[in-house]
């Protein structure tokens, strides 16, 4: 039994225009099939696959507030070429530079046009052949115990853990890593943006969140109501989703 992530889901007060900066940033398109706009590869809506990590726009009443987001994406490039070329390319489409703290860095913080912030990284090996998201990143204070959560939670593989970092990626070696990055940071505000996973076709959804629940997970209740999907936390206090096949 093991779930997969497949989307990271955005929360904005205009989702179609974030889910269009989205979709121009990384070369995709955006589709809304329903409330949410989800942004994917072109050449149609095809969800949910077993490999790609999309992104899901939901539009909520709120506003962000200052807080730093505690995930965001990392952004990959070929080349210091590509690289200036692409944060020129965000910055017309309407990405702004922020100032996280990172100081002297070879790679640019950016912030979307509703202020969710993410990085355009310089070369790396590592990330040649992810696609345009490097790694959805995640803030936390003890990465080796997101690890231990995280990889009892996915079937994806373990590919880093230090006291500082982890990193999994899925079991095919393709697409974007997770990455865990331990920071003094306190969640002061609900997260504004997450990851949301699906159990295998043939796979039981209600016997999957059980499971997460005895790694650690707790319910979360957000007023959803009587929704197909299951809302949890992580023992670091992430927020996420677990769907429900369609």
């Amino acid at each position: 039994m093991a779930l997969r992530p497949v989307q990271v889901n955005i929360k904005a007060l205009d989702s179609a225009a974030v889910g269009r900066f989205w979709a121009e940033a990384l070369g995709w398109s955006a589709y809304s099939p329903g409330v949410t706009t989800y942004v994917g590869p072109v050449g149609g809506l095809v969800w949910p696959d077993p490999v790609l990590v999309g992104i899901d726009v939901v539009p909520v009443p709120e506003p962000k507030t200052a807080a730093k987001n505690r995930t965001h994406l990392d952004l990959a490039t070929t080349s210091a070429a590509h690289q200036r070329e692409l944060v020129e390319r965000l910055q017309a489409l309407g990405a702004s530079p922020v100032d996280v703290g990172q100081g002297d860095v070879p790679w640019t913080v950016l912030a979307d046009p509703e202020g969710n912030e993410f990085c355009v990284l310089e070369p790396r090996e590592v990330y040649r052949d992810t696609g345009p998201i490097a790694a959805v990143v995640v803030d936390c204070a003890d990465p080796r115990a997101m690890a231990r959560f995280w990889g009892e939670a996915l079937d994806w593989k373990l590919h880093e853990v230090t006291d500082d970092q982890a990193s999994l990626r899925s079991a095919q070696g393709v697409g974007p890593y997770l990455e865990f990055l331990r920071t003094p940071d306190v969640k002061t505000v609900p997260d504004r943006v997450h990851l949301d996973l699906l159990p295998y076709p043939g796979d039981d959804k209600a016997a999957e969140v059980a499971r997460l629940r005895a790694l650690g997970a707790t319910d979360l209740d957000l007023g959803q109501g009587d929704v197909p999907w299951t809302c949890l936390v992580d023992p670091d206090g992430h927020e996420f989703c677990v769907l429900a096949l369609s």
